[in-house]
């Protein structure tokens, strides 16, 4: 099957991923911080390296990176944390995750928050001027923002958004889950307060670990309680860093390969990796835009983005177009991906889009079965 949705989750991924994460687990699968033990210990090399790679490649030496199991799950620790803390008045881009707005739509549901969407004008440009009026309208406590879109791939100014936020003292919170080891981005900046990162999307590595980078100094309430190896006596969490997020087992397999797939994304460099995409994406537009039939949404010749397209195709909803694909052996995502306000800001709500999305490693032979596939459907439906 030809792979076109890596924004779910990369496919394949390098193979050093794979062979390191074998090797680890059969001779080192201990729990860390569980024990004064050999394979305790190691494992907990394991993850203090990690920590230090994903602090290399995302410029942030000075903050703190926490692991968990998913991105949600670091989205809701930020958030209902930040909310715990008084938190009232929240701005979110129109693109947003429902791990996103989720949790939001939950608070709100009982009027503990108000969230108002950033301004964005029709051609996908950010407004940073009509934001000012936002903001002296309304003061922001908190500013979330997804540093790539899910459905179209557009990528958000996060300098300048987030700068702006600042003036007026909000937190500011950076979803990085498309965008982590693909996209350059100084998340030691002062101006980002959390980033929040998926280790099986643009950082190559397995599912199941994840997690988040703050400034240590804030004073993030936890909303998740439980054991952390450290300080089992006390009831309450521990003050400290990231124990206090870091509860229960961490995943040491998915670890391994988190590490492996950091090793590999060093060596090749961010800046190549996003270059060799962005030639995948013009690669797909191109092909797309063949076909009379195929209508792509939310591009825009002069914005940046990553490797994600959205299409729609006439005469046939996106969910039957998917069957279609799948029959013709392409896998692709469908309907809302998981961003339904995303899809009313650009007018495909509610049966949402095709989406193809790439990355380095798509194939030439992934593109000739996809053009079968739309030869397909030009002939037969």
């Amino acid at each position: 099957m030809a792979y076109f949705d890596n924004a779910a989750t990369t496919y394949p991924k390098p193979e050093c991923v794979y062979s390191y994460m074998d090797e680890f687990y059969r001779h080192n699968g201990g729990n860390a911080g569980r024990g004064n033990y050999g394979l305790a210990q190691t494992a907990g090399s394991l993850i203090s390296d990690t920590r230090k790679r994903i602090q290399e490649l995302l410029h942030c030496p000075a903050k703190q990176v926490v692991f968990e199991p998913t991105a949600t799950i670091s989205i809701n620790i930020i958030v209902q944390g930040l909310i715990k803390s008084g938190v009232k008045s929240i701005y979110i881009s129109p693109f947003e995750h429902n791990a996103v707005t989720r949790t939001l739509y939950n608070f709100c549901k009982e009027n503990l928050i108000t969230v108002n969407t950033l301004a964005v004008q029709n051609d996908l440009v950010y407004d940073i001027e009509k934001m000012r009026y936002q903001f002296d309208d309304k003061k922001p406590d908190l500013v979330i923002v997804s540093h790539a879109s899910n459905v179209i791939g557009l990528v958000a100014p996060i300098e300048e958004i987030f700068s702006l936020a600042k003036r007026y003292g909000a937190y500011t919170l950076l979803d990085m889950a498309q965008t982590a080891g693909l996209v350059e981005c100084n998340v030691g900046a002062d101006i980002i307060d959390f980033a929040v990162f998926a280790g099986h999307k643009t950082l190559l590595g397995p599912t199941g670990i994840s997690g988040f980078i703050m400034k240590p100094e804030i004073d993030l309430l936890p909303v998740i309680f439980g054991g952390t190896g450290f300080e089992s006596a006390n009831q309450n969490m521990p003050n400290s860093l990231p124990e206090r997020f870091e509860m229960g087992t961490l995943n040491i397999a998915g670890m391994a390969g988190l590490y492996a797939s950091l090793g590999w994304i060093q060596e090749h460099t961010i800046n190549e990796l996003y270059n060799i995409e962005i030639g995948k994406r013009n690669m797909l537009i191109e092909l797309l835009s063949k076909y009379g039939f195929v209508k792509l949404v939310g591009v825009f010749e002069e914005r940046k983005y990553v490797g994600i397209v959205s299409c729609l195709i006439e005469g046939i909803s996106s969910d039957s177009a998917g069957v279609i694909f799948n029959e013709q052996g392409i896998a692709v995502r469908t309907g809302l991906q998981c961003a339904p306000c995303a899809h009313q800001f650009l007018g495909t709500f509610p049966a949402g889009t095709i989406r193809f999305s790439i990355n380095g490693f798509t194939n030439d032979q992934d593109f000739d079965e996809l053009k079968r596939a739309l030869d397909y459907i030009e002939e037969n439906i």
